[in-house]
């Protein structure tokens, strides 16, 4: 059973969606009713500048990137979707980052 069969954003709760690469991590904030993405973060864009640490510390700056970036928009409750990825590691460490950054799921 797929995961977006049970999970969809809303205006109101919008989804936060992972995709994980081998060379970055990338997160966006999705209402699935208007299918317009409203915030999106990843390791690999012009506004990222962390330190060159792993891709752990990687996940986490972005994590906290992206609730930035909500909470200006005006989004603190979101939907975490792990796109079919196991809660372990890098995935793990952008909710743990979102969470620290002030968004609520």
């Amino acid at each position: 059973m797929g995961i977006r069969k049970r999970l969809s954003g809303s205006s109101i709760r919008p989804r936060l969606s992972v995709y994980r690469s081998n060379k970055g991590i990338y997160a966006q904030i999705i209402d699935d009713v208007s299918g317009k993405t409203l915030v999106s973060a990843s390791s690999l864009s012009k506004d990222f500048n962390a330190e060159k640490g792993s891709k752990i510390d990687q996940s986490v700056a972005v994590g906290k990137l992206v609730a930035e970036k909500a909470i200006a928009a005006g989004i603190k409750d979101v939907v975490f979707d792990r796109n079919g990825y196991l809660y372990h590691g890098r995935v793990k460490s952008l909710a743990d980052g979102a969470r620290e950054g002030g968004l609520n799921f």
